[in-house]
């Protein structure tokens, strides 16, 4: 009895695994370069310009510190032979303020420009998803893929020039 139900198992396997191949090579599959059609949308460039923009003033006086403490620290290797110990003592902690003050908006600024790199990226990255889902319905696909999870496909297969120029007419 054991005997005929391992067999029954191994048929119903065997059948199911057979209908699931032919059903696969029916399947229409797309593969997009997500990448590429980041890099070539017209919004991709914009995004780093708008963010400079927006932490304009905190990157400037980031700058204006970076500057300060390098000045400082050049007078200091430069002219400490004829200082006297209190100008180096006082150069000294201009020096260390600076680097404080650096590490107390430098590290913040850079989080931030981070966040915000990551929250206009995702708006862009939701935009081309929805740009592969059209492209996939209006095209009949299947499935879509995104090229590196596939490692060869036939060109004809490639469907991110009609994501791109879908993306494109969104806008």
């Amino acid at each position: 009895m054991k005997q005929l139900a391992k067999h029954f198992v191994a048929t119903a396997m065997l059948g199911s695994a057979l209908v699931s191949g032919s059903a696969m090579a029916e399947q229409k599959i797309g593969v997009v370069d997500v990448q590429s059609v980041f890099q070539a949308m017209p919004q991709a460039a914009e995004i780093s310009n708008n963010i400079q923009m927006e932490f304009k003033d905190q990157i400037d006086e980031v700058n204006q510190l970076q500057k300060d403490g390098q000045f400082y620290a050049e007078r200091l290797q430069r002219d400490a032979a004829t200082m006297s110990e209190q100008e180096k003592k006082e150069l000294q902690q201009k020096i260390q303020g600076v680097r404080e003050q650096l590490a107390e908006k430098g590290q913040p600024l850079q989080q931030n420009i981070q966040r915000r790199s990551n929250e206009e990226r995702n708006k862009l990255l939701g935009l081309i998803k929805q740009a592969i889902d059209g492209v996939a319905k209006k095209e009949g696909y299947d499935l879509v893929l995104t090229s590196n999870a596939v490692s060869f496909s036939k060109e004809q297969h490639d469907i991110s020039e009609q994501v791109l120029n879908q993306v494109k007419k969104t806008n």
